[in-house]
């Protein structure tokens, strides 16, 4: 199937009257912005076929920063997301727009971000540890290296009880000062294995992807986090009856 390539939808927006404007993360392209001529009219049959979280494969051509879509088959049905695993996904998305450059090959992202997709498809409590590992995965992708396991300071082996302030550039010095960028040994043993096993290092690695992610999504918030926020926030008081 030559010019065929595995992709799922990150954004969409209308485009004209009858077409979208897609952003693509494609498995040998990345990130990739193309026009869905036609897809928003009736008789498309590309209609309900380009939404996200749909495995696709798609071709697509041009020269310009923006492709023009041929076509595009789901290989399976959209991946089942809902309730706060489908606000997770759209942050996942979001992100994806907001890091990546376009036309940068990720192919190994591609299936990270899969990994990803299916992890929340299947979880039945909190997303966290899915999300942490992904977001890992696309520091270590965009060239990000930090080293977990040794002081940056001295080179030594880094310790559980001992604590270690983050510096950008630098890595995790030991030190005795408290503050938002202290972690532990133990929690920077878990952000190297990526394995969470208690509220402390889900924490801890929350603290570290945002500090660590900010650089690159610069000052502009992004806009799946406060959709999450309203749909967590209670809607009003609530009467003895529906406590």
């Amino acid at each position: 199937m030559e010019g065929w390539q595995r992709a799922f939808v990150l954004h969409s927006r209308p485009y004209s009257e009858t077409s979208l404007l897609l952003d693509l993360f494609s498995e040998n392209e990345g990130r990739v912005r193309v026009i869905a001529k036609g897809a928003r009219s009736k008789r498309s049959r590309l209609k309900g076929t380009l939404q996200p979280f749909t495995p696709l494969l798609a071709r697509w051509s041009g020269k310009g920063e923006m492709k023009t879509l041929h076509t595009a088959e789901a290989m399976t049905l959209a991946l089942p997301l809902s309730g706060r695993y489908l606000y997770c996904g759209l942050y996942v998305n979001e992100l994806l727009s907001r890091v990546l450059g376009q036309e940068i090959p990720f192919d190994e992202l591609f299936f990270d971000y899969l990994y990803c997709l299916q992890g929340l498809a299947s979880a039945t409590g909190t997303p966290e540890p899915v999300l942490r590992r992904f977001e890992l995965a696309v520091l270590g992708h965009l060239g990000y290296g930090v080293d977990f396991l040794h002081c940056a300071g001295s080179g030594e082996p880094v310790t559980e009880t001992m604590t270690y302030s983050y510096r950008e550039e630098k890595g995790f010095i030991a030190s005795l000062v408290l503050n938002q960028r202290s972690f532990t040994g133990r929690q920077l043993m878990a952000l190297s294995d990526r394995e969470f096993p208690d509220s402390d290092t889900l924490k801890a690695a929350k603290r570290f992807t945002r500090m660590a992610l900010k650089p690159y999504l610069g000052g502009k918030p992004l806009k799946s986090q406060e959709l999450f926020r309203q749909f967590t926030l209670p809607a009003g008081p609530v009467s003895p009856s529906q406590e």
